[in-house]
């Protein structure tokens, strides 16, 4: 029976006569309706391709490899080993899986991981570089599985660290977990960019603003784009099947960079560590659910 005001409820007769209840019949598919009507509201605003359940599934699956990945990487990293050490290890453990590495020839990048050491910010490339007791390495991982990508990474401790790299290391990984708290339907992407920066400023450190997270799915970049920096409740409304990547890059100095000519690797401008963290996550009705998911 429907209520006073008309509305039908979940557990009325369907009023198109089915016999079953609204929520067995043509509950889901009004849901269905509207979910289109979204879709194709966000591919022509904004052109973000919102993920269906088959999508998000198989990103999912390519995410498993990528964090399985980085716990390996993670126990391979000590002093003495090289950055292209990693690379083999990363290179030859996607393939072993079925999977491609995506960096590999992206944009002409030489390599199948970006490795990424202290001052390092981010796209650093593989090298006979010696991981030395002290140091800092961030492994940024991007797997092409069935056609599906995911990316995250790790920033590691070599060896027995000082103060400062675990400073950075933590707030860099607090940072990540403050900007997924903000990942819900009706938020907005400025709101995630505005609790990074405001923590990590709030003790001391800076925020990246060169490079950003990004939208991810059978592409490697795509809309939209994720600041971890800005004005809460800025940006484009946040709303379920957006898929994307959150991973800010935080520096215990100044914010600014400069590239080397190689064209990739970034370098913070003064000279001070750099960490990372980062997942690729899917909004859902209710939150978020990362799809490359470990503890923080």
């Amino acid at each position: 029976m429907a209520s006073d005001d008309g509305s039908v409820g979940r557990n009325d007769d369907c009023p198109c006569g089915s016999g079953l209840k609204y929520k067995r019949c043509c509950m889901n598919k009004a849901k269905e309706g509207a979910n289109n009507d979204l879709a194709e509201l966000y591919l022509r605003n904004y052109r973000i391709k919102l993920k269906t359940a088959h999508d998000i599934a198989g990103i999912k699956i390519a995410g498993r490899l990528v964090v399985d990945t980085l716990h390996k990487v993670e126990e391979i990293v000590k002093p003495g080993i090289t950055t292209n050490d990693i690379n083999r290890f990363v290179h030859d453990y996607t393939v072993k899986n079925g999977a491609v590495p995506a960096p590999l020839n992206y944009r002409g990048f030489p390599k199948s991981v970006c490795t990424s050491v202290n001052e390092v910010i981010c796209h650093g490339i593989p090298s006979d570089r010696v991981l030395k007791e002290g140091d800092i390495v961030n492994v940024d991982v991007t797997s092409i599985l069935n056609g599906y990508y995911a990316d995250a990474n790790m920033t590691f401790f070599v060896g027995e660290c000082g103060s400062d790299a675990h400073k950075i290391v933590d707030v860099a990984r607090e940072s990540l977990k403050r900007g997924l708290g903000m990942v819900k339907p009706d938020n907005t992407i400025g709101d995630i960019g505005w609790a990074i920066q405001e923590y990590a400023e709030g003790v001391g450190c800076s925020v990246v603003r060169e490079f950003i997270g990004h939208g991810i799915g059978k592409v490697f970049h795509e809309p939209p784009d994720v600041p971890h920096f800005g004005r809460r409740g800025s940006g484009i409304t946040m709303v379920p099947g957006m898929v994307f990547t959150v991973e800010p890059m935080v520096n215990i100095g100044k914010r600014f960079l400069r590239v080397l000519e190689d064209e990739w690797t970034a370098v913070t401008r003064d000279g001070s560590l750099s960490a990372q963290f980062e997942q690729t996550i899917v909004v859902t009705e209710y939150g978020y659910e990362s799809l490359t998911p470990y503890d923080l």
